[in-house]
Order: C-alpha cells, then sequence, then structure tokens
C-alpha cells in the first residue's frame, strides 16, 4: 500500500508498506517504526525515487516545482522539470513500470509491413555492398530477392 503524509507544502512524504502494516498505520495514526515479521520494508521510509534527500530541496530554476510537488500532485511545472529531475523520473519510471521506454502495442499489420520494409532495407544495403565489390552474380541474387519481396 501507499500512503502518502503532506505535512507542509514543502515536506511530504510517501510511504510504502505491506496491507498489515498499512492497517496498523491507519488504526493507530501513527507511523509504525519495527515491523513485526522479517522481510517487510522499513513501513516509515521516505521514497525517494533513487535521488535521496536533495530531491527535497532540489526546485527547478525555471519554474520553481519541485520533486515533492511533482510527487504530491502528479503534475510537472514546465519542459524544464524532465532535466531537472530526469535521474529521480527515470528511478520513478523503472520503479512503477519496469521500464523507462515505452513500447505499446503496435497493430499486426503495421508490424508486418515494418519487418517487411527492414528486410527491404537490409536487401538494399547488401545489394548495394555486392556492386561497391564488383560481385555482380551476389548483385543479381539480392536483386531478384528485392523483386520477389516487392511484389508481395
Amino acid at each position: 500500500m501507499h500512503i502518502t503524509e503532506i505535512f507542509s507544502e514543502d515536506k511530504v512524504e510517501e510511504l510504502h508498506m505491506c496491507e498489515d502494516c498499512a492497517q496498523r498505520f491507519l488504526a493507530d495514526g501513527k507511523k509504525v517504526k519495527k515491523p513485526k515479521s522479517k522481510g517487510h520494508p522499513e513501513p516509515d521510509s521516505v521514497f525517494t525515487g533513487g535521488g535521496g534527500p536533495r530531491e527535497k530541496s532540489q526546485a527547478c530554476p525555471h519554474c520553481g516545482t519541485t520533486f515533492a510537488e511533482y510527487r504530491s500532485t502528479g503534475r510537472l511545472g514546465c519542459p524544464i522539470d524532465y532535466d531537472t529531475f530526469h535521474e529521480d523520473l527515470v528511478a520513478l519510471l523503472e520503479n512503477v513500470h519496469g521500464e523507462t521506454r515505452h513500447n505499446g502495442k503496435v497493430p499486426l499489420n503495421l508490424l508486418r509491413h515494418r519487418q517487411h520494409q527492414d528486410e527491404l532495407s537490409r536487401l538494399g544495403k547488401e545489394l548495394q555492398g555486392a556492386i561497391a565489390r564488383e560481385n555482380y552474380e551476389e548483385a543479381a541474387k539480392f536483386r531478384d530477392l528485392i523483386k520477389t519481396l516487392e511484389a508481395k
């Protein structure tokens, strides 16, 4: 479970804990200092996204947004924030999504078309290489392969 505590505009903590620790935390109204069983992370640790304490004080030089503000609102203040908080954002994306690059879904027809175009491009390069080496028999084979693929 993730619990965000906002103490003031400058102090925001996000707690990550198991369901049992979260229930005790919410029931007691205070932080659980030591987990009852081994293997639990410290429930009162501040999630820093790998940035450590610097993220609390670091602010964008252009708009003044802090990473803590981003964590509480989910919105960056300006495009410069992407550079200012790059390390923290990359760590956060890896933590949340397991990746830092969007792969997305590709329609099957488009995927086949891309593979077809990639193969044509590769064969074209091979053809040019064979011509440059003056290996005309090999070039003729690549030319024929290209014509066959283009006909599909």
